[in-house]
């Protein structure tokens, strides 16, 4: 079989060693088949090992080979839609425990980090940084709707503290969240990795989930192997495909851009990010950035409906990097990548089950990092017949893009065009 390499990313040329991983030839049994090896089945089944459970998990490629090694590296709090909106959509028990769990992922990751001693660059502090009144008067109503779930390490920074810590003219205001912090993605999936290892746990990379058989023992087929499990995870996100066609209706991979520019000399970084937190804006479609390990400037933004790979990743992303950072217009770029994370029409992640032993959970729609954390600890809690958070999630509504498969590209670019342009006319 073709093995799939890494994306030539900056996170994959500085990736920490690994083991090589064998492919699936022949058939195996285990309690839970974990279909996919990024955050949320890496999550999964580090709580399942935790409790007992045999674990296999198959990757169609290598572990952290989709979103959870590509991504912008924040640890950033709640949901793509805040609590508000949730609380609007569903009852207020449903609400309450969806906004209790809404800073458990990142709380997650840093005892992930601290309990197998995973070296990925961990650093605290992220910044919603305004750009107009409208967005200042949001974080104002956010920080006290957090606060009301007893979300406490925030502080509002007004025009004269947010250029003590981004040191640009675009903003006038933002919000600092002490519980947000950036890491080195790919390397926290690695690390999670070999934790699940370390457990018993057994990964197979090149193994890409080719037809799940579902029935009071579900099997999983790979193009040279099978798995007979008790359970089935279903976690493959944006890059599922159609293994799942009712999962694929109701959902689109979208990607996104970074950039990766040279070294930057410690003054020059320090100058840019003194406190060395991540940032992102406001917008809709927004742009990130933070201060990599060895202080490179890494920054992403744009989103491609329908998951083309754009023909020139700089040219798109690199005149937001200079309008943020108007003294890096010479700089540099050494890498540059896109990576698809999958969209609901909600905004909102799903998460359930098909018959009595397949879950899944799906869509994390930009707020992979921290949701996919927890998002693990709640189907582990569920196979182990704790639904109560499950459910929550499991109840919230979800639904079919308009026009079905064929429509949901031009009907979201189109969705897009209209928010991009009241980002720019400042609405």
């Amino acid at each position: 079989m073709a093995h799939t390499p890494y994306p030539q990313s900056y996170y994959a040329a500085s990736a920490n060693a690994v083991p090589a991983r064998p492919e699936l030839v022949g058939d195996v049994e285990t309690d839970v088949c974990v279909v996919g090896a990024g955050y949320t089945g890496l999550s999964t089944a580090l709580f399942l090992l935790e409790n007992g459970f045999k674990v296999t998990i198959l990757e169609a490629a290598k572990v952290g080979f989709g979103a959870s090694g590509r991504n912008g590296g924040q640890i950033v709090n709640s949901y793509s839609r805040d609590i508000d909106v949730i609380e609007r959509s569903v009852g207020p028990k449903q609400a309450q425990l969806l906004g209790q769990m809404a800073f458990e992922g990142g709380r997650i990751i840093r005892e992930r980090i601290a309990t197998y001693n995973i070296q990925c660059d961990l650093k605290d502090g992220g910044v919603f940084a305004a750009i107009t009144n409208k967005q200042m008067g949001h974080l104002e109503s956010q920080k006290k709707l957090w606060e009301r779930y007893g979300h406490t390490q925030l502080e509002l920074l007004d025009s004269t503290r947010i250029r003590e810590v981004v040191n640009t003219e675009n903003y006038i205001g933002g919000m600092l969240d002490m519980s947000g912090g950036h890491i080195h993605p790919l390397n926290l999936a690695l690390g999670e990795a070999a934790a699940v290892e370390s457990l018993g746990g057994t990964i197979y990379e090149q193994s890409p989930a080719t037809r799940i058989e579902r029935g009071a023992n579900p099997v999983v087929h790979t193009p040279q192997g099978r798995v007979k499990a008790k359970f089935v995870v279903v976690a493959g996100n944006a890059y599922l495909g159609n293994l799942i066609p009712e999962l694929a209706a109701k959902s689109m991979p979208c990607g996104t851009q970074v950039i990766t520019t040279e070294p930057l000399s410690d003054d020059v970084a320090k100058s840019l990010l003194p406190q060395d937190y991540c940032v992102e804006d406001c917008n809709y479609l927004l742009d990130y950035y933070r201060l990599s390990g060895d202080k490179r400037l890494i920054f992403g933004g744009g989103v491609v409906y329908g998951a083309r790979d754009p023909a020139n990743i700089e040219a798109i992303i690199r005149p937001k990097l200079v309008k943020t950072f108007p003294q890096l217009k010479d700089v540099k770029i050494d890498y540059a990548w896109t990576g698809n994370f999958l969209l609901t029409l909600s905004r909102l992640p799903q998460v359930g089950r098909l018959g009595d032993n397949i879950y899944y959970s799906q869509g994390c729609s930009g707020h992979g990092v921290t949701y996919t954390h927890l998002a693990g600890k709640i189907l582990a809690e569920s196979l182990r017949g704790q639904a109560e958070r499950f459910d929550a999630f499991a109840g919230l509504p979800h639904y079919p893009f308009p026009g079905g498969q064929l429509m949901r590209v031009p009907f979201t670019a189109m969705g897009a065009w209209y928010y991009s342009l009241r980002d720019k006319l400042g609405f």
